[in-house]
């Protein structure tokens, strides 16, 4: 697989010492060690007495040869270990000829960091003793008999462009569960197998091979965490079998990559995994793989996305004693049995940053056809390799590391068997191309064996048959862009705006300074006046006569004239003064003329004058009338009127409003994205880019922000700039459903299948979990056992094909169609999401005011998706997510899909369309008030407010309300007046001047009131309407009439005077003010 040079690179082991060490006779026993790798003994050591002290000095060397040719290559130094086995050599008795030995440990060296670039390293290695042995056991608490070991190569054997570019691959076959009840222990001794195959740079593929599986009978749980073992079979020690630091932990069925992941998979997991038979291997095998060998494992990996796991069980042939004994080939020898196969998803090793996979999966028949059609292989490590296995299917005869040092012939050997085996038979090519040449002559085509015909195979899938797997890379195939780059990105293509400092000495100080200024002096002024004519003067000051008051005020100015203390308030006011001129007037040069100097004071003077009563009246007592106070109105009331602009089409009033709340709070981002959503909807995306890349430079962390960048930058083709907003948006929320799905669109769009997979993937687990979390939350504050019956219904739905989410190309059927097994893998675009509780129904903040879920309805991740992007009014962006929740089976066309549908078309008045959408919606879900709703507002947009007056009305019976119930009792209190229903309409505005107050809900109330000659109820609604909009020449209109018929010519003269200049467009309203002017009298100043 690997590419090194040619000439053989040795490696170097020594054992330099020995700790904890003891014998079978005496204190000092006499020990040596043999060193062993690959099943070749590569030397032993001199004999060494311990000392009493248990220590021994051995500093014995022995090597190896690393090359490719001849024998040992970088995959052996990978995945088997340097054998260290010691040996005890017993003292002589009497008339004995030979030196008698027993072994007492072995130590087990792991090489692999040879493949990680290291050129040495020195290790303890525990040594693990044998059966019998008075070595002790490894366990806490007790000194461990262990050798101090160095490992050595003159150079690395990797390069760095090896090291960077290559990965080291490792697979952790566990077990196999619910195998069929056909296995059992006794009789004649089986070896479970299990192999698969990995693509090198070559033509060859490696093969991995798990052997010598174990037949348990169940009973209990395999216990977590398990040391994982060595692929060597025979190792003498038992304790030297486990791999070091290397251990099975298992998991959460929930976050496996595999099958049988789903809730309702758990109970069978559960009762496979504790009562039923299993085989476990707990064999961890590794295999290194060069960079193009990588690469090879990559394309291999797109192109078949599946991976055939073969199992299958082959009957363990007795090796008979003695040297001319022959072997006696049985009916089963060379035959295989229950040859099944497991089709693994490899795919999420292609997403970015991912480097392990682990699951179960189901075991079905091997037959060949299905594994070509699913995994594009043609080649069957079991069915075309029996002879090899069965060759070396022997007791005893197996990876033994105690075998003779005679290697090399063996090895060449089994290189001939191997390829006078493979040239034997056709090659996958040769097999192909028969194939084809057979579809055109009479010769009849060799049929694959049916499903009757492999009945040891479909016992797996009566059986339930799965393994659990895990697959392991070192480096993840495709890196994944670090949260540092993604932020770094960010910051190049939009800067953070640095937040305003405030000045300390701006205009604002130099208001504040000058009205303090105005209090002490009046101050002053009061304590002076209270001085001259006493406290009881200001107490009966209201019934002082004007010339008395007259009086005292000439006392007082000559009193402060003549003690000075005028021209001492004055000095103390001026320098407040200069302060604002050269602050709030920018005045700091002389003026050019005369006029301009004088025009200059006079504005001056007025603004003075005006400021100096504002902090008067704010020092005065507080029975002293102040000005009358302004009506201020709040950031939501703002952006409630620009959603009834909006709505009602005046579009200028909307951007009024809108920058209104931009210019009172700059830094506020939710202004900005709301204005940003307002300019979707008016088509001017680049102002909506704009806004969006405003709120994203006030805080760079902000995810609606980030996703609305991306969004816009998909629709303006930036398809680079999109990816970095999306990816950053995932990385800065991992649960955010919305992000996940929105970068999965995003390489949809780029035909990138494999990511778009592992898009939709991340984000139906988080809407699972998301809803799981609420299921459990709700447990907890209701305090009952049992999950509500609507989660229930929709975990059940959902949770169905939780494991399909890695596969939406390529479906995967059942090998049996009579079977009752499930598909493992279906198209991601049908994965059926959630239902979710109302409370969990939105990830983040709303951008638009608050939307009431009507029922609890099924939701995906595509519909949650939909919801996002019509309240930003990015429709344009809407009908590609609707294309995939169409294509889901389970929450495919819903009542919210067709509602959805009916709104874009309403926004491009494609009135026949949307009727057709809103019938559909209403059939599948006749009591949504959303239908009703939106149905209301499709017949009021026609004219026909019959009809959306009945829709209305029976909208506002449900107890439920609908998501735009401003709307619809403002429609409906229109339709009201114009019917003359008039104690309805005031019954309805006054509804909906509780829930949400305007200047038109007021505003209609004002005009029913009137109309009900209830003029006082009438004045009073439309001055809360004048005084929440004084633009609106409606409003002034109807208080001209209200005047006009209450007799106040002064009033309604101003009324009218404000009507005529706002340019009312009502032309029967201003025809009915003149007619009233004229009963009157009065009222229009023109004539």
């Amino acid at each position: 697989m690997e590419q090194v040079s040619s000439t053989g690179r040795p490696v170097q082991i020594t054992v330099t010492d020995g700790y904890d060490l003891k014998g079978f006779k005496g204190d000092t026993p006499v020990t040596f060690i043999r060193a062993e790798f690959n099943q070749v003994v590569l030397g032993h050591s001199a004999k060494i007495t311990v000392s009493p002290e248990g220590t021994a000095k051995y500093n014995f060397t022995c090597s190896f040869e690393v090359n490719p040719e001849g024998g040992v290559t970088l995959n052996d130094l990978a995945h088997k270990p340097v054998f260290l086995t010691m040996t005890e050599v017993l003292p002589k008795e009497k008339k004995q000829k030979e030196e008698k030995t027993m072994i007492l440990g072995q130590a087990v060296v792991d090489l692999l960091p040879l493949l990680e670039g290291e050129s040495s390293f020195e290790t303890m290695v525990p040594l693990h003793p044998v059966p019998g042995s008075p070595l002790e056991p490894l366990r806490s608490g007790v000194k461990q008999c262990s050798l101090e070991v160095k490992v050595f190569v003159a150079e690395p054997l990797l390069t760095a462009a090896q090291i960077s570019g290559g990965s080291l691959l490792k697979v952790t076959l566990e077990a196999a569960y619910s195998v069929p009840e056909s296995f059992i222990p006794m009789g004649l001794l089986q070896n479970f197998m299990v192999g698969l195959q990995v693509p090198s740079a070559g033509e060859k593929d490696y093969p991995i091979f798990f052997k010598n599986g174990t037949l348990k009978l169940g009973g209990e749980r395999e216990p977590v965490p398990r040391p994982k073992k060595w692929p060597i079979a025979n190792i003498l020690a038992p304790g030297a079998n486990y791999i070091p630091d290397a251990f099975i932990v298992g998991g959460p069925y929930e976050e496996e990559e595999g099958e049988l992941n789903r809730p309702e998979d758990r109970e069978f997991r559960n009762q496979a995994e504790c009562i039923k038979k299993r085989i476990t291997w707990d064999l961890e095998s590794r295999c290194y793989l060069d960079p193009p060998a990588v690469i090879s494992f990559q394309k291999r990996i797109a192109d078949c996305r599946f991976w055939p796991v073969e199992i299958t069980r082959v009957p363990l042939v007795t090796v008979p004693k003695g040297k001319s004994a022959k072997f006696e080939k049985t009916d089963d020898e060379g035959q295989l049995s229950f040859h099944g196969v497991a089709y693994v998803n490899m795919v999420p090793l292609l997403y970015p940053g991912v480097k392990r996979i682990r699951g179960a999966f189901h075991v079905y028949p091997y037959l060949g056809s299905t594994v070509y059609e699913k995994t594009k292989c043609l080649f069957s490590l079991f069915r075309d390799t029996d002879h090899n296995l069965i060759q070396n299917n022997k007791i005893g005869g197996i990876n033994s590391p105690v075998s003779k040092p005679v290697i090399s012939k063996n090895l060449k050997e089994d290189k001939t068997v191997k390829e006078k085996d493979m040239e034997a038979r056709p090659r996958p090519g040769d097999v192909q191309a028969s194939s084809i040449k057979s579809q055109s002559s009479d010769t009849p085509l060799e049929v694959e064996p049916s499903l009757c015909n492999n009945p040891e195979g479909q016992q797996y899938v009566e059986a339930g048959t799965y393994i659990v797997l895990e697959i392991e890379l070192d480096k993840a195939l495709v890196p994944k862009r670090m949260p540092e780059e993604l932020a770094r990105r960010v910051k190049e293509m939009i800067p953070p705006r640095p937040p305003v400092t405030r000045r300390t000495g701006g205009a604002q100080k130099a208001m504040s300074d000058y009205h303090m200024q105005i209090k002490n002096i009046s101050r002053a002024i009061l304590n002076e006046y209270h001085r001259m004519f006493g406290k009881q003067a200001v107490q009966v000051e209201s019934d002082l006569d004007s010339e008395t008051l007259e009086e005292q005020k000439c006392q007082l100015n000559y009193e402060l004239n003549c003690s000075g203390k005028y021209f001492a308030f004055k000095e103390q006011l001026k320098h407040a003064v200069v302060k604002i001129v050269r602050e709030k007037y920018l005045k700091t040069t002389a003026f050019e003329s005369q006029e301009e100097l004088q025009k200059f004071i006079s504005e001056l003077y007025v603004f003075l004058v005006d400021q100096m009563h504002v902090a008067v009246n704010q020092a005065m007592p507080d029975d002293v009338q102040g000005t009358p106070s302004t009506i201020y109105t709040s950031s939501e009331q703002l952006r409630l009127f620009a959603f009834e602009a909006e709505v009602n089409e005046n579009y200028e009033m909307a951007t009024v409003y809108y920058e209104e709340r931009l210019v009172r709070e700059p830094q506020n981002l939710e202004h900005w994205l709301d204005y940003g959503a307002f300019c979707l909807l008016t088509k001017d995306n680049i102002k909506a880019q704009e806004c969006f890349r405003k709120a994203l430079s006030l805080n760079q962390n902000h995810i609606h922000s980030l996703l609305l960048c991306g969004v816009l930058a998909v629709l303006m083709e930036n398809y680079e700039q999109a990816e970095i907003f999306f990816e950053d948006a995932t990385c800065l929320e991992p649960t955010n459903v919305v992000a996940w799905t929105l970068l999965g669109l995003y390489y949809e769009i780029q035909n990138n299948d494999i990511r778009m997979e592992m898009a939709f993937h991340e984000a139906f687990k988080q809407l699972q979990a998301r809803v799981l979390r609420a299921q459990v939350t709700k447990q907890r504050i209701t305090g009952l056992g049992a999950p509500l019956s609507i989660l229930d219904e929709f975990l059940d739905e959902s949770s169905n094909l939780q494991s399909e989410s890695h596969e939406p190309i390529l479906s995967v059927q059942s090998q049996d169609p009579t079977t009752s097994q499930k598909p493992s893998n279906t198209f991601i675009k049908e994965i059926p999401l959630k239902k979710e509780a109302s409370k969990c129904q939105e990830s983040s903040t709303c951008l638009h005011p608050t939307l009431y879920s009507v029922s609890q309805t099924p939701t995906t991740i595509f519909m949650e998706t939909i919801r996002f992007l019509m309240k930003v009014n990015a429709v344009q962006y809407v009908h590609r997510v609707l294309a995939h929740e169409l294509l889901c089976p389970h929450g495919g066309p819903s009542c919210e899909y067709y509602l959805v549908l009916a709104q874009t078309h309403l926004l491009k008045k494609d009135f026949a369309k949307a009727e057709e959408y809103l019938q559909q919606a209403a059939q599948m879900d006749y009591l949504n008030p959303n239908v009703w709703g939106t149905k209301g507002h499709l017949y009021f947009l026609r004219g026909n407010h019959a009809e959306a007056k009945a829709c209305y009305e029976r909208t506002i019976s449900f107890v439920a309300d609908a998501s735009e119930m401003h709307f619809i009792f403002l429609r409906l209190g229109q339709i009201y007046l114009e019917e003359k229903e008039y104690k309805k309409a005031k019954k309805t505005y006054l509804q909906v001047c509780k829930r949400s107050p305007s200047c038109l809900t007021w505003l209609g109330l004002g005009i029913a009131c009137y109309q009900l000659d209830e003029l006082t109820e009438a004045e009073d609604a439309l001055s809360e309407a004048n005084a929440l909009n004084n633009y609106n020449a409606e409003v002034w209109a109807y208080l001209a009439l209200v005047c006009l018929k209450a007799g106040r010519q002064l009033e309604a003269e101003q009324a009218y005077k404000y009507m005529m200049k706002l340019k009312l467009k009502d032309e029967s309203l201003l025809a009915e003010i003149h007619m009233v002017q004229e009963t009157v009298g009065f009222g229009n100043p023109s004539f």
